[in-house]
């Protein structure tokens, strides 16, 4: 029988409903599961043990008397710790902000405690999430559960650390250049960057305004699309907020993929590492088999989507963080302060071309769609790195660490598209991989579809980490 910590969503749900299945014996069992771990894969930076059983304990209540709030109910669940938690520290994985407590909740927080969570804590991060490694300076690294002298990925590494090893049942996460589907595929797990627009970022502690999504990171697609239910939805406070219907998403599950096309995008895995391309390859051979019509595709604007994101997240981020570093640069880690400083040195013409470029880049997309229902490609071109690794060879070439992560993951930012990662299986060194699949935009549903399609084949089933 698999451990409480290592079941999904949407096997406990029901378990918690019928009343076989205490909130509180789940919530001891996420938290005896950190207690033992978290010292060796640094995934928490605050573990609210006291309020995760107060609240457990009132979920029992609750449930016990006939008042199930849903699937989500009597959950334990760990956020990201950019995200305002009213009354507990939110550090954004900086010395900065080591001392700031909110007096609200991120709105993405309250939907999820209206809908019944344990929250477990706040998890690490790269710090104010600029950069792919997380390796942070001030709180200490996140280790990857499948080999901790690797990184899990960023900025959302302690999210996607602690969902794969069973310190939380979901977590949430945010992706500007990937920060959701780096971690995911990094340590195997499911995430989802939704469409721009689909889910709030009010107190959510920003990177680039114009590139980051909120969005949710679990052991499976079921989890995913229950976790995005709830968050989903117009909020006033959120300028970028959209006014668009909520799918019922997990019902979407049951489709299936038989007529829908696919797209491999050609010029996306150039440069991929072997394992990451063959375990690519055989999940389209499985979709095939499933009844997905996929051929290849190639979108020539994508070559310019790497200079997009760098100009315009350094842009963005420095002009955020302006007064900081001008007051305090030395607060700042070496590696997110030089980016910074960098930022502060792009020039509006860099800036209005790499908006250009990103026009280019959504309208080579809308072509494509035209043509087809989801495109595919590898989430990230290589496994886990070792920790502390800042250059790599891909294709032959010498490549930073930062551009590597972010080249595939870049064009679904800049367009806005829902991309989901999921695990395609091993390396040969026993590193996950991951898959992307892109679709039109407000279209989760039918990315949706196929996670879930490919995941009951997916060679990554029912393993774990960490034994």
């Amino acid at each position: 029988m698999t451990e409480l910590y290592y079941q999904t969503i949407g096997e406990l749900a029901p378990k918690l409903q019928r009343k076989e299945l205490s909130p509180v014996e789940l919530t001891e069992a996420v938290l005896k599961r950190t207690e033992a771990l978290n010292p060796k894969l640094n995934a928490y930076l605050t573990i609210l043990e006291k309020e995760a059983l107060q609240q457990a304990r009132q979920a029992e209540q609750e449930i016990f008397s006939g008042h199930w709030r849903g699937p989500l109910h009597g959950i334990p669940i760990a956020v990201k710790d950019l995200f305002h938690t009213d009354g507990v520290k939110t550090t954004a994985g900086s010395a900065i902000l080591r001392d700031f407590t909110p007096q609200e909740n991120a709105t993405v927080v309250q939907r999820l405690l209206d809908a019944g969570i344990v929250l477990t804590g706040k998890l690490n991060m790269h710090e104010f999430a600029f950069g792919v490694t997380n390796e942070n300076p001030h709180f200490g690294d996140a280790h990857n559960p499948w080999d901790t002298n690797r990184i899990t990925g960023g900025s959302s590494g302690g999210s996607a650390a602690a969902v794969a090893a069973g310190l939380s049942v979901a977590s949430l996460g945010t992706d500007t250049g990937g920060s959701i589907r780096t971690p995911s595929s990094l340590c195997g797990v499911v995430g989802l960057k939704p469409t721009f627009g689909r889910v709030s970022k009010h107190g959510v502690v920003p990177l680039s305004w114009s590139l980051d999504h909120v969005g949710p990171i679990a052991r499976s697609v079921e989890d995913v699309a229950i976790l995005l239910e709830a968050i989903a939805g117009h909020d006033m406070k959120d300028p970028t907020s959209k006014k668009r219907e909520i799918g019922s998403y997990r019902n979407a599950l049951a489709s299936g993929t038989r007529g829908l096309r696919a797209g491999v995008v050609r010029n996306y895995y150039i440069g991929a590492e072997p394992d990451v391309e063959n375990n690519f390859r055989e999940a389209i051979k499985s979709l095939e088999t499933a009844g997905l019509h996929v051929s290849e595709v190639e979108i020539p604007e994508l070559d310019a989507a790497l200079f997009a994101e760098m100009i315009m997240i350094s842009a963005e981020a420095s002009a955020y963080h302006h007064e900081s570093l001008a007051a305090s640069p030395t607060a700042f880690g070496a590696d997110v302060r030089i980016l910074l400083e960098a930022g502060e040195l792009i020039s509006a013409v860099q800036y209005i071309k790499a908006q250009q470029a990103r026009r280019l880049i959504q309208e080579g997309f809308r072509r494509v769609f035209d043509q087809f229902d989801v495109l595919l490609a590898p989430s990230v071109p290589l496994t886990a790195t070792p920790i502390g690794v800042r250059q790599l060879q891909t294709g032959g070439m010498p490549i930073d660490v930062t551009m590597a992560f972010v080249q595939f993951a870049a064009p679904a930012n800049l367009a806005g598209l829902p991309s989901l990662s999921v695990p395609t299986g091993l390396s040969a060194e026993g590193l996950p991989t991951g898959m992307q699949i892109i679709g039109k935009p407000f279209g989760e549903e039918t990315v949706l579809r196929v996670g879930v399609e490919y995941e009951a084949m997916s060679p990554l089933q029912e393993k774990h980490p960490l034994g």
